[in-house]
């Protein structure tokens, strides 16, 4: 306990790689949440077109019959859905809050 005294809070580099792992577990967790909602490959296929893929690669992607988690993680869900698209909603990184609160402080 006393070198955590010493030391004071952890510092951004410590936590850095937990925290780009929790970001990135919540955008993977949403895409298979959103992946869900399209509930058939003919939903599937129209959304993921709509977010840019082209009809080939859309179509490949949607009747893959893999799970959810899995098309979370793939590449077609990772272009459909980037990470620039969650901020546009609104969603916070985690991250980049504790650099904001870091050097507000």
């Amino acid at each position: 306990m006393g070198p955590l005294l010493q030391s004071g809070a952890p510092s951004l580099v410590d936590v850095k790689r937990p925290l780009e792992a929790l970001d990135q577990w919540i955008r993977r967790r949403l895409r298979g949440l959103i992946w869900r909602q399209w509930k058939r490959p003919a939903t599937r296929r129209r959304k993921l077109r709509g977010l840019g893929l082209d009809a080939c690669r859309a179509w490949k992607s949607a009747g893959n019959g893999r799970g959810p988690w899995w098309n979370a993680g793939a590449s077609h869900m990772n272009e459909a859905l980037p990470r620039k698209w969650f901020y546009d909603l609104g969603l916070i990184s985690i991250l980049d809050t504790v650099r904001w609160l870091k050097r507000c402080s």
